[in-house]
């Protein structure tokens, strides 16, 4: 077996599992909202009320998108939060003393370098792209629309997780882990927070929040071996998926949300002074 077809093979199972995965899910809900649906021959109960809105379906998919994302960005300031940001923050800085010994252990595990193989496939945009992307599919084209809504809330929560964390990445401008001969490992990219934590943490929470727990346990699994497998790689730290997982739970909150945002912020422009205004009520 050659290196390359090694390499083509965890691609494409990491990626299937993802996808697989996701859409399962999707399935899983498409399967409730048949059972929900009622007997055209038995008098005709009130119906359920949708969860998508009414202007959602009249709208294109991108002008859909972008107004959601927009929303979305105006749910991240409310108290749950700062919550998660204060846990988060100080369970990074918990476990920043032990960054490079973590590093160093899986690093030098190389049994478990097959089983950590497919962990940044799993975890990159195409695999989780696709996936968002084919669960909307499938949702419009069955005319469900809680599957279509899933699908969207997971697109919208991929794109705003990789704004939010390239955002923090050039504020925070952490190298990533050297190499083993004390090289840098990329001298154009930054570690602080892990992007394919935030993105898998930020899927699974959106699954969560339209699923319930029990069907979003696989995915919580799948995105804390997504997280090890980016240490395992020497692409971050501990403290950096740990801040980045945090990241992706805020951000599919963020977008699952549909309360009035008691918090909301805009911006405020003076003589000598540019900054943003969050009004509390």
């Amino acid at each position: 077996m050659t290196p390359n077809w090694r390499r083509s093979s965890r691609i494409l199972t990491g990626r299937v599992l993802m996808i697989a995965m996701i859409v399962a899910g999707a399935a899983q809900l498409g399967a409730q909202a048949d059972q929900q649906k009622p007997d055209e021959t038995a008098p005709q109960a009130a119906e359920p009320q949708d969860a998508t809105p009414a202007a959602e379906k009249t709208r294109t998919f991108v002008s859909t998108f972008f107004h959601n994302l927009g929303e979305d960005a105006k749910h991240i300031p409310r108290p749950n939060t700062v919550y998660w940001l204060v846990g988060g923050a100080s369970a990074s800085l918990a476990v920043h003393p032990f960054d490079h010994k973590v590093n160093r252990h899986l690093l030098g595990s190389t049994k478990w370098d097959q089983f950590f193989a497919p962990g940044k496939y799993i975890g990159g945009t195409p695999a989780m792209v696709g996936a968002s992307v084919a669960t909307y599919v499938v949702g419009r084209a069955r005319g469900q629309d809680r599957v279509r809504h899933l699908g969207m809330d997971l697109l919208e929560a991929q794109a705003l997780t990789e704004g939010v964390v390239e955002v923090v990445k050039v504020i925070a401008r952490r190298p990533r882990p050297p190499n083993a001969d004390g090289t840098p490992n990329s001298a154009h990219s930054f570690s602080f927070p892990s992007g394919h934590a935030a993105v898998t943490f930020a899927s699974a929470t959106v699954l969560q929040q339209h699923l319930g727990w029990r069907a979003a346990v696989p995915t919580y699994l799948v995105a804390s071996y997504v997280a090890l497998s980016r240490m395992h790689d020497n692409r971050h730290y501990l403290s950096d998926v740990v801040m980045g997982a945090a990241t992706g739970v805020i951000i599919g909150r963020s977008v699952t949300w549909h309360g009035r945002n008691n918090y909301p912020i805009a911006p405020a422009v003076g003589p000598d002074y540019l900054g943003l205004a969050i009004t509390w009520h």
